[in-house]
């Protein structure tokens, strides 16, 4: 059996916003459109979860609201402190405690974990040329789509999974993208 796991990285926060805690910034205006952006994506390209556990950051929670306006459909996630800078082994442990009725879930949070579970599943044999690409960066609002060969959300830790696919907003618009004004 395969579950799969898709991986959001919030979109990008406003540094100019002065909150007391990181915990609490808001999003950009760019961040609000690449979130929206990426959500029309996955309507358009069938993604679809189960599940999703999400961080309760601010930033987070913003990114959630501007995909589910592009998505066309809502969903309640399951709030998770443990997510909010999480590193790779902390994220697999909250996984592994996803009930296994549960195909398909997506976890939206912070890097380096995000990318780190990207690195700790999916195999470094040259065989994923998406994989090279997280090398490289895992900007805001990217969603990487892992297929990972197992039964049960609580076997997740061998790097056993296919990165399927691997969508940045800048492959999207590219208004969106590092040069981008």
């Amino acid at each position: 059996m395969t579950k799969t796991l898709y991986l959001l990285r919030h979109a990008k926060s406003g540094w100019d916003d002065p909150v007391a805690r990181d915990f609490d910034r808001p999003l950009n205006k760019r961040g609000e459109k690449a979130a929206r952006t990426i959500g029309q994506w996955m309507a358009a390209n069938g993604v679809t979860f189960e599940q999703v556990i999400a961080s309760p950051a601010v930033r987070v929670i913003d990114t959630l609201d501007g995909v589910w306006a592009g998505y066309g459909r809502k969903m309640e996630p399951t709030w998770d402190r443990r997510i909010y800078l999480a590193s790779s082994a902390t994220l697999l442990d909250v996984l592994r405690e996803v009930s296994d009725e549960h195909d398909s879930v997506m976890m939206v949070g912070h890097n380096p974990g995000m990318e780190d579970v990207v690195f700790d599943l999916v195999p470094d044999d040259g065989s994923s040329p998406l994989r090279e690409e997280v090398e490289v960066k895992y900007p805001t609002a990217a969603l990487a789509q892992l297929d990972i060969d197992i039964d049960s959300w609580s076997d997740i830790g061998k790097p056993v999974a296919l990165l399927k696919r691997f969508v940045r907003p800048r492959d999207l618009d590219p208004e969106l993208g590092p040069d981008a004004e």
